[in-house]
């Protein structure tokens, strides 16, 4: 997940949730699940591999080389709650 303001060991809830799903229902939103949360635990901040951006014009002599690296949020789900008006057993991850 992008990079999010949690300090590691703190609680996340993620409330826009696009999709909830178990072992014979899914339920899409549109464009959210309304009532569906995530509650996840924050394990700390990686970043993501380099993205190199090499702008070139040819006859003018105009090279330009940028390398970018993302900072990302791991995150451990603990529960899901697939909201109200949804008929269905939702497992979670215990890791």
């Amino acid at each position: 997940m992008e990079r999010l303001a949690a300090e590691p060991g703190s609680k996340v809830e993620l409330e826009r949730v696009l999709l909830v799903a178990s072992e014979d229902k899914v339920v899409v939103g549109k464009p959210h699940v309304k009532g569906a949360k995530v509650l996840a635990e924050a394990v700390g901040e990686v970043r993501d591999d380099k993205v190199i951006v090499f702008h070139f014009k040819p006859k003018v002599r105009i090279r330009r080389k940028k390398g970018h690296r993302q900072f990302h949020t791991r995150l451990v789900i603990k529960e899901i709650h697939p909201g109200r008006g949804h008929k269905m057993e939702v497992g979670h991850s215990g890791t």
